[in-house]
Order: C-alpha cells, then structure tokens, then sequence
C-alpha cells in the first residue's frame, strides 16, 4: 500500500505564512509535483530548498533551480499571492488547520488551494460524479440524491461540469446545503463558462477551489488531477452515470486507491451511460438506489419523514391500470423534477415499470 503523506510538514519550523510562501514557491516552480514537493520536505526544510536548490538537483530540474536561485520563483509567488488577494481568493497551504483532513492524508495532496468561500474543518462529504452528457432522468436522480444528502447534513462534493455534477450542485444549493466545487482550471475562470453563476451561488454555501495557479487554462491532462482532489475529498464517491470511458471511473478509481466508499446507480444494460456504473457494480461497488443507500453506507442520520415523497408517489399508482406522468403530478402534488426522481428511484428497486407512452404502474410483486 503506498505510503500516505500525512500532519503538517512544518511543525515546529516556521510560522503558518512563512509555510505558504515556501509551499506557493515551490509550487509554482516547473516540474515539481505535489509528491516532489513532499519529499522535498521530507529532507529539509523548505526554506534551506529554496535558499540552497543545488543540494537537490536529483528532485529539482535545472530550469526549476535557476528560477529559485536567481530569486524569480520568489518574485512569483509574491505576485500571486497579491493577485489572488485582489481576487478574494485565499490561499490555503497543506499546513493550514483549515485544509481539508480527508485530502491532506492522500498520496500526493496538493500543496497549496486556492479557495473562494469557506472551509469547514470536520465535514461529512459525499462526491456525486458522472457523465456530462447524462440523460434528464440521471441529472434528475443526481439533483435529487444530492439534495437529500444535503439536507441531512453532507457536503456534496463535485466538479462543475455540465451534466451530472451540476445538477448534483444545484440539489445541494436548493437543500439548502453545502457544496463544493473543484476546478480543472486557474481560480480566476470559470469552466464551462455558462455555469458562472453557479460558481458565485457555490461561493456563497460552500467553496470552490482549485490547485492550479491562476491563469491556468481548463487542459484536459488538468482534469485528472482534480479528480484525485473530488475523490480525496470524499468519504465516498457516488457515480451516477458514466459511460465505459469516463472521467467519473477515473474519479471512482482515485477514491478506491484511497480505501474510499465506490457507490454507483446501476442502469439498463443497453444503455452506453450505464456501461460505466454496471461495471463498477460488477467489480465491487456499492449498489445506489436512492439518497437512503448512501446515508445508510456513511451513517447519517435519515429522518423519519424522509420517505414521505414516494409513499405519496405509491398511492398515486395504486391499482393495476398504468397512469401517464401528468396523471402522476396531479394525484401525488409532486413537482416534475421530484416526480422524475423519485419514479427513477422506485424503478431501480423494481417498485414501478415504465411503460411505452410513457406511461407507469406499480409493480406487485415487488417486495
């Protein structure tokens, strides 16, 4: 198993804005990685690698040492930190008690977070992933469970991308609760560009954030290196829909190496989005049919009333004659999107059968 890198590696040695200046530095320095950096500090202190580079040139590219000892790296990090302050962002080393403790015991965490909004200490966070060309019944399941989750008190953790995590985001944020979003790009863009508004709701009931220095274009080598941060994050990781080749699987891949929870929806087999989650399932992930699963898998406490929605939805559908969608909002009082969710969830458990039309009926024999 490999080794974590965990508890501040400056304990003792220098003062917490002297850590991040040293930490901003380093980072900022071409071709050292978050892992380079950590043995780095392993050696010495950072100030004695910044000040004397030379003594590691067997971790530090040439390039890497000319910029620290003529002093531009310094200079840099100095400018950054500036533009990010102007910006509102802070910028929150591996050092900082606020620094996530879940990503700080990963294998390679980041070194420095830029953050627009609040960190909490001790949180309970669930990532909801999946395809960002999902189907309208997965981004209604997503809203749904993220909702849910929120509501009884998670965190929900996800990327910003269209599809999936955004719907995941919106669901938290209309709990109202917690969300947290994680970028593949510099703090100062928005990636997509049309979820900036969603971005700004974020901030202001969560955080985002991001590793990247700013300016930083949204590359796509960027995105699996933020997907180590979403699963870091994580208690556990919740894949909606995802196709065979899927960014999510690199996501449930990262959470796994980090002895993380893999939950995944399962889908009809003849469908490429669930192609991804099927073989999750398959190969030992946690099987979701609802917000209840993954509370029960991560102990949150449910209240009592939480399945009211879908007991109004079964009283709709009593009888045996199958009843239109409309049929079903008028009977249960359910708006369209809670009506979606919870027929998806009853369908998973082999509750409800859709119908050609469409059209619903309840399942008898279901137990």
């Amino acid at each position: 198993m490999r080794p974590p890198f965990s508890g501040p590696i400056f304990e003792g040695r220098t003062q917490a804005q002297d850590s991040t200046r040293h930490l901003l530095t380093l980072t900022l320095v071409p071709g050292l990685t978050a892992r380079v950096i950590a043995q780095l500090a392993e050696r010495a202190p950072l100030s004695e690698v910044i000040a004397h580079p030379d003594d590691h040139a067997d971790l530090v590219p040439e390039g890497g040492r000319a910029g620290l000892r003529s002093g531009r790296a310094a200079e840099r990090a100095g400018q950054e930190t500036a533009a990010a302050a102007r910006l509102g962002i802070a910028l929150v080393a591996l050092t900082d008690a606020r620094y996530p403790g879940l990503l700080r015991r990963i294998y390679d965490p980041p070194p420095i977070l830029y953050v627009r909004g609040e960190l909490v200490e001790e949180e309970v966070a669930v990532a909801v992933v999946g395809s960002r060309g999902a189907s309208m019944a997965g981004r209604t399941l997503a809203r749904s469970m993220a909702g849910d989750l929120a509501a009884w008190g998670a965190t929900i953790v996800s990327g910003l991308a269209r599809g999936i995590d955004t719907a995941a985001h919106e669901g938290a944020l209309d709990a109202p609760g917690r969300t947290v979003a994680v970028l593949g790009c510099g703090l100062d863009r928005t990636y997509p560009p049309e979820n900036e508004r969603l971005a700004g709701r974020i901030t202001s009931a969560g955080a985002v954030v991001s590793e990247f220095p700013l300016g930083t274009p949204p590359l796509p080598e960027h995105f699996p290196r933020r997907n180590r941060v979403i699963a870091g994050w994580s208690q556990a990781v919740v894949v909606v829909e995802a196709a065979a080749r899927s960014g999510a699987l690199n996501t449930a891949r990262c959470a796994a190496d980090e002895g993380r929870d893999v939950l995944a929806v399962p889908g009809h087999p003849t469908q490429p989005g669930s192609a991804g989650t099927n073989q999750l399932i398959r190969d030992g992930a946690g099987l979701v049919r609802s917000a209840i699963d993954i509370a029960q898998e991560l102990g949150l406490e449910v209240p009592v009333a939480a399945p009211a929605p879908a007991d109004r939805l079964l009283g709709a559908l009593a009888g045996d004659a199958p009843v239109t969608l409309d049929e079903l909002r008028d009977r249960s009082g359910l708006e369209t999107g809670a009506l979606l969710a919870r027929l998806t969830e009853l369908e998973l458990r082999d509750v409800v059968r859709r119908l050609p039309g469409p059209m619903f009926v309840r399942h008898h024999q279901a137990r």
